[in-house]
């Protein structure tokens, strides 16, 4: 079946949309050794496409998983008896503590990554793929998508606070984002970041004055799910992959 060519690349984790039209203004893609045009169509399984000297291959089976992460565990998919492992930091390379990686199935590990990170004492969805443009989209600060949190503080917390974390602070050297927060009880809350900064949550309260007891996220854009248990793993539908996909304008 013929596709735009923009949409093929993007499809098999080549770049995205707007970069395999930057590659077809420059004359990077040839379809059947013809230099190929912004709109032009093809077909994957017949034509040969090539992208700046190389063919492209079969399509890439694009994996997509959830898991809820349980606190206590580190977001870490580095094998660690590998080299690899030794090159982090000595705090790392010290800390025993199970990584996401321990979670996966024997046969998914190697095959996809997480996407972004949760700190050790934060549970909650975190999602893990080898496709390479969802993730890019889904952690650049370009791309501004929501993940949504659920957080309770150490002792009740009125009105004027929540507004200052929804309104924006100054923390590691900047103002965040606006952020939507909703009160949940007297010490708990919802806040959705369309940005992610280091340990941003907790810093954001420390800012005005509480501690963190609990945080967990509850939401990756469009995805949700309430009724995983911890340390769960599964595949995305079919359904929470395509709104998830449109989700983020691939």
């Amino acid at each position: 079946m013929q596709e735009r060519i923009q949409k093929i690349l993007s499809a098999r984790g080549i770049c995205s949309r707007r970069k395999a039209e930057e590659y077809l203004l420059q004359g990077l893609v040839k379809v059947n050794g013809k230099v190929a045009k912004v709109g032009e169509k093809a077909d994957p399984e017949c034509d040969e496409i090539i992208v700046d000297g190389t063919v492209l291959q079969a399509r890439q089976e694009m994996l997509y998983y959830v898991m809820n992460k349980p606190v206590g565990v580190v977001t870490e998919n580095v094998d660690r008896s590998s080299p690899d492992r030794k090159r982090r930091s000595k705090e790392d390379v010290d800390d025993q503590s199970p990584s996401v990686r321990d979670l996966l199935p024997p046969d998914l590990r190697g095959k996809i990554f997480p996407v972004g990170r949760l700190d050790k004492e934060t549970s909650g969805l975190l999602l893990f793929t080898n496709d390479g443009v969802l993730a890019y989209r889904l952690t650049h600060p370009k791309f501004p998508h929501e993940k949504e949190y659920s957080v309770r503080v150490d002792r009740p917390i009125p009105d004027g606070p929540l507004r200052k974390l929804s309104s924006g602070m100054m923390i590691l050297g900047s103002k965040t984002k606006k952020a939507v927060v909703h009160r949940l009880s007297t010490r708990s809350f919802t806040i959705a970041l369309s940005e992610g900064r280091n340990r941003q949550i907790r810093r954001m309260c420390q800012k005005i004055g509480y501690h963190v007891t609990h945080l967990k996220r509850i939401r990756i854009v469009s995805l949700v799910d309430d009724q995983m248990k911890e340390g769960e793993v599964r595949m995305l539908t079919v359904e929470e992959k395509n709104a998830l996909i449109k989700a983020i304008d691939l």
